[in-house]
């Protein structure tokens, strides 16, 4: 059982499962063929994600109650999309508008929304939500985290390797309507399906700070 103060990971059982209908509704009109898609303006989602939501309130209990949520994709991993993810850390964030900032770069654009990469010291302050819509099995591609690994700050790469088998590793297996909480900078990957089946995630980043410079969280 690995907690988020000693390990940057805990699983939060059944957290949503009341607002899975809910959840599930707002997320239908999305294609189900693409690895990742990057989410802005679903209103329906608003009430849940807020800090006094079932889904804000699991972020709340580590930044506070001014907590927001600053990005979501939807993972939709299906039989015919079935991809992995290699060891890596989560090093960007989404802006209203490009604002050249010393600490912020490089710049990219993603799904039409701005990205960037800021300094490892605001990701270290955020904490990451996934939202499981479907049950994911040790067969089913479970997410694979190294635990504590959020603590040796930005990894260079070629130390990932390193890193990980000091951690150590483990898989985040869970129901549908489980959230795991993770720090954001922790490092992950994902493998293929071994008996693949629908496997649909809303991933969600919050923050409580404020952005330098007149940058602007672009927000769920």
């Amino acid at each position: 059982m690995m907690t988020f103060v000693t390990d940057g990971a805990a699983r939060f059982a059944g957290a949503v499962w009341a607002a899975l209908p809910d959840i599930s509704d707002a997320l239908a009109h999305l294609p189900s063929d693409r690895a990742g898609i990057r989410l802005h303006g679903i209103r329906a989602l608003n009430a849940l994600l807020a800090p006094s939501g079932a889904v804000g309130a699991v972020a709340a209990q580590v930044l506070g109650p001014r907590c927001r949520p600053v990005r979501a994709i939807l993972f939709d991993k299906t039989p015919a999309a079935n991809w992995s993810l290699a060891w890596h850390q989560d090093r960007t964030i989404v802006v209203q508008t490009r604002k050249d900032v010393d600490g912020f770069g490089p710049w990219t654009t993603k799904g039409g929304l701005q990205h960037v990469a800021p300094p490892f010291e605001l990701l270290s302050g955020m904490v990451t939500l996934r939202v499981h819509l479907d049950a994911v099995g040790s067969a089913n591609a479970p997410l694979l985290v190294a635990p504590g690994s959020h603590r040796f700050g930005r990894v260079c790469e070629e130390d990932i390797p390193d890193v990980v088998e000091q951690c150590g590793v483990v898989a985040c297996l869970a129901n549908a309507g489980d959230i795991w909480l993770y720090a954001t900078p922790i490092l992950h990957a994902s493998e293929a399906a071994a008996e693949p089946c629908r496997r649909r995630v809303l991933q969600l980043d919050y923050a409580a700070a404020e952005l330098p410079g007149g940058l602007r969280w672009l927000g769920v």
